[in-house]
């Protein structure tokens, strides 16, 4: 069937083997592999195919940050520093990332889905009972799409701003309008200390604006190690932002233009624009979740199969499940799902024991993450406080990575650091954290040793070449041998 025949408004029922609701990645990915396996897929999008990680996420804040830390990576090497001391080209750098979005407009991904086969339907889709989505397409007109086999959610998560009044009429930044906006803004207040706070204090300082950062809790990167919060504040300080921790924002308004915050501690602020990067909600409160008994706005419970509780035929990916809020963890999910689908369509087994191929173990104990500051913060498994409050016997070994000689070639003055959390019943990693520029590129050997559980005693046959910044693997083997 042809995308136009799919929206016809005289179409009638149509029947699947699956039905997605989301084409962002998490869906697509799930839609490729049951088609891959035979199955006819339907996939319901009520925005842009491709997802908020094409087009407001991953690829937009990487596209704003990529020149912010390549001259920062520049900065620091003699010979080039010198040529690099000027603002950056911000029209050039949002050229780029317009391009990486494809100008919010999404043929590519249609085009991609025509070709492995996947009907599109474009509309609001709602459950209306079991197996069966109801779409609501952009006209009015509906129609009913049954599912055989299985319906997957695949709706992601929303920005989740604070109850604070008159809020609307801010008009504050969400992630999606840090990632988007057309101008550099003088001043942005930024309201929270993860992920999103960090990066997008780091893109848009590194483009001109003045930075503050309100931090409800006692510093940034909270789920991470400590030491990444406090080098990635040390950092953002030291290029001028304005960082205040125990601090949260009891009114907001918009005066002439001009935000004003003030704050718990009766602090008055100025800035030309607010972003509030205060959490995440999950795009299920209009899926007609009540229709099968589970309850709108609620955040889906999952096995390790992605199959929702008490319903054999349901699955939620990615976001909506709550269990690892990352586009590459949703993808991870997607491809254990869509095979898990396919196994019980075949009435075939169905391995979903850990690490088998229908269970998603990694959300549980290797979930790698890259904080693309400066210095980038990455990390995989458990840190070293979380192992401990799961109960495991572990050491913690810790490294300046600034001792690595490839550390030193990277740029002048460099500053790092890297932890190895190991089980000391099983001499396996639990879980493993650099920070420091370039750091990005090193998770994924950690990642393998952590979702592979390698024994520490052949992690010293592993090599690292000579002079890389991987050195520090030998360097952390080291002190867990001599600690």
């Amino acid at each position: 069937m042809t995308q136009t025949q799919a929206e016809s408004p005289e179409s009638e029922a149509l029947g699947y083997d699956v039905v997605v609701l989301g084409a962002g990645p998490v869906g697509e990915n799930v839609a490729d592999r049951t088609r891959a396996a035979g199955l006819s897929t339907a996939i319901v999008e009520s925005e842009l195919v491709g997802g908020e990680c094409s087009y407001w996420a991953c690829m937009p804040s990487k596209a704003l940050l990529r020149p912010v830390l390549a001259r920062a990576d520049a900065r620091r090497l003699p010979g080039l520093s010198a040529s690099v001391q000027g603002p950056l080209d911000a029209d050039a750098v949002l050229a780029r990332r317009n391009e990486y979005t494809s100008q919010w407009k999404d043929d590519g991904q249609v085009q991609w889905l025509e070709s492995v086969g996947v009907d599109l339907h474009r509309g609001v889709g709602r459950l209306t009972g079991p197996r069966e989505v109801t779409v609501t397409a952009p006209d009015g007109t509906r129609r009913v799409l049954t599912a055989r086999h299985a319906v997957a959610v695949c709706t992601g998560s929303r920005a989740l701003l604070p109850g604070l009044p008159g809020l609307d009429e801010v008009a504050p930044w969400t992630s999606r309008e840090a990632t988007s906006a057309q101008a550099v803004p003088g001043r942005l207040i930024v309201v929270g200390g993860g992920v999103v706070a960090t990066e997008m204090a780091t893109a848009w300082q590194g483009l001109g604006s003045r930075i503050t950062l309100l931090v409800r809790g006692k510093g940034l990167l909270a789920r991470m190690e400590p030491f990444a919060g406090e080098l990635v504040a040390e950092a953002l300080t030291e290029a001028g932002a304005d960082i205040r921790t125990g601090t949260s924002a009891t009114s907001v308004t918009r005066e002439n233009g001009v935000v004003v915050v003030v704050t718990d501690t009766g602090e008055r602020i100025e800035a030309d624009e607010i972003l509030f990067a205060t959490g995440r909600a999950p795009r299920t409160d209009d899926i007609g979740l009540e229709t099968v008994g589970l309850e709108p706005g609620s955040w889906l419970t999952v096995n390790d199969s992605l199959q929702v509780t008490g319903q054999d035929w349901l699955y939620a990916v990615g976001d909506v499940n709550k269990r690892a809020l990352l586009t590459h963890q949703g993808k991870y999910q997607a491809r254990i799902a869509g095979a898990a689908i396919a196994a019980r369509a075949a009435g075939e087994p169905v391995a979903d024991r850990a690490w088998g191929a229908h269970a998603a173990t990694a959300d549980h104990d290797a979930v790698p993450q890259v904080v693309f500051t400066d210095p980038e913060a990455a990390a995989v498994g458990l840190s070293l406080a979380e192992a401990e409050e799961a109960g495991h016997r572990v050491r913690a070994v810790d490294v300046d990575l600034a001792s690595v000689a490839g550390a030193g070639l990277y740029g002048e003055g460099y500053t790092g650091r890297a932890r190895m959390v190991v089980d000391l019943e099983s001499e396996t990693l639990r879980g493993v954290t650099f920070v420091g520029p370039g750091v990005g590129e090193l998770l994924h050997s950690a990642t393998v040793a952590v979702a592979a559980q390698v024994p520490v005693a052949r992690l010293w046959h592993a090599v690292p070449s000579y002079p890389t910044i991987s050195e520090v693997w030998l360097r952390l083997l080291e002190a867990y041998r001599d600690a």
